[in-house]
């Protein structure tokens, strides 16, 4: 989308339905599903991220980073999706999705990821904790126990908020919804009860 956090994250909301919902997102949605939750706490009944961050808390760190998607955008305009995709599941952060790594799912719109990752990538993301221990939301934050990064991440988001919870998928990397559905569900399942 070309669209920052924020506004995508006013997109949604403004796709919802007006009454409270469980909102929940993986990896890149799960950031937007903070960033609504953050935006219009009342909207967001129960919040279920997998595979999120809180963002990046030093400036220079950022911008660093902000530099890294650029490079990988401008790489992404000269290989395409097709090879930029590939390359990118070939991360050490993919290598447990195993037969998952092939989907009909995937964008073929080289210039909309490349802006996204320009406008919406980490790097451009505000750093979160201060404005979580605000959020008022149950939240339940969970991370594939192989993905040790997010599993960071998930610790402290649980803790971050005042009503949070903290899961972890055994046997799963950074996909852990497609590596262990059932586990993901029953995690959700048992926060939600």
């Amino acid at each position: 989308m070309d669209a920052t956090l924020p506004e995508i994250a006013e997109l949604v909301l403004d796709a919802l339905p007006r009454e409270p919902v469980i909102l929940g997102g993986y990896s890149f949605g799960a950031r937007v599903a903070l960033h609504a939750a953050l935006t219009a706490p009342a909207r967001v009944r129960t919040l279920v991220v997998l595979g999120a961050t809180r963002g990046i808390a030093d400036e220079h760190d950022r911008s660093l980073r902000r530099a890294r998607d650029e490079a990988l955008a401008a790489h992404i305009d000269e290989v395409g999706t097709e090879v930029f995709l590939s390359e990118w599941l070939a991360l050490p952060l993919f290598a447990t999705l195993g037969a998952h790594r092939e989907s009909d799912t995937r964008s073929s719109d080289a210039q909309g990821l490349a802006q996204s990752l320009r406008l919406a990538g980490t790097g451009t993301q505000e750093w979160l904790r201060d404005r979580l221990a605000t959020l008022e939301v149950p939240t339940l934050a969970m991370a594939g126990g192989l993905d040790a990064k997010f599993v960071v991440e998930a610790r402290a988001i649980a803790k971050d908020v005042r009503h949070g919870t903290f899961a972890v998928i055994t046997g799963a990397g950074h996909a852990a919804h497609l590596e262990q559905p059932e586990l993901v569900a029953r995690a959700i399942d048992n926060f939600l009860d």
